[in-house]
């Protein structure tokens, strides 16, 4: 798939919008922390398709086909300051009324989205977000940080990162399992949430306890609906596709 690119806030990043349903709200996907466009595969058009709403994709700096991130350590912060890129691409590409579905660090962004903007935000899906550090997430990170090194990992997402793998991958674990990121929580940002929020996580998720999900709909002031989807781990719109689009259609049809 060709690049697509935008230059936010001095960097290309590549994107895909289908703007197929004029007045009707756009549903933004932000991706994990070793995702990107490509890998969602036909999970957001058939959300599109089933909501009558138009699909923007993109990846974040250092991901897919957008340009490198730095080749530095990251601050304990990180994911804070992708809240504002997303804010400035949405205002670039002229989107109002956003419904924002984030994966795992994409739904922690969403989230942080949201409560910085929050008249922006118009609703959040969160699917297998993180608000702090569990021993668990810890545990999955450095499972995937052996697989790098012993299995054919590093060659399957050279496929989705090309040149940009290393740098994200080496990121996003010695990020996550450095001293100070057990400090790590943004529960503080959450009752600044007023949107509808949907909060998803499979009861078998890896890199995440159900403590998770419950602290997010304990600590956010709008309305919000939790769904938990049994036998399924940390990628329910891979691992249950049919009922990750069936509750979260539900949810965006609730809301309109």
């Amino acid at each position: 798939m060709k690049a697509n690119l935008i230059i936010i806030q001095g960097n290309n990043l590549n994107y895909n919008y289908k703007n197929n349903y004029p007045g009707r709200p756009t549903l933004v996907f932000l991706h994990d922390s070793l995702g990107c466009v490509e890998l969602w595969r036909d999970f957001p058009e058939k959300l599109g398709k089933l909501t009558q709403c138009n699909v923007l994709v993109y990846d974040r700096l250092g991901y897919g086909k957008s340009d490198a991130m730095p080749d530095v350590p990251r601050p304990i912060t990180y994911m804070e300051p992708q809240a504002d890129a997303l804010h400035d691409l949405l205002a670039a590409l002229n989107i109002s009324s956003p419904i924002l579905f984030g994966h795992s660090d994409g739904g922690t962004i969403a989230l942080l989205t949201a409560a910085k903007y929050p008249e922006t935000i118009t609703a959040v899906i969160a699917e297998a977000a993180h608000i702090f550090v569990e021993e668990i997430t810890l545990n999955g990170i450095r499972d995937a940080a052996e697989a790098y090194k012993n299995t054919n990992l590093k060659q399957r997402l050279e496929k989705y990162h090309g040149t940009n793998t290393d740098i994200l991958f080496r990121a996003w674990t010695q990020t996550w399992t450095r001293p100070d990121f057990r400090d790590w929580n943004i529960t503080g940002f959450l009752p600044t949430i007023t949107c509808p929020l949907l909060a998803i996580q499979g009861t078998d998720d890896e890199f995440g306890s159900l403590e998770q999900v419950n602290g997010i709909v304990n600590n956010v002031s709008g309305k919000v609906e939790k769904q938990l989807l049994p036998a399924t781990g940390h990628t329910p719109h891979k691992e249950t596709p049919e009922e990750t689009l069936r509750l979260s259609a539900a949810f965006i049809k609730s809301i309109q």
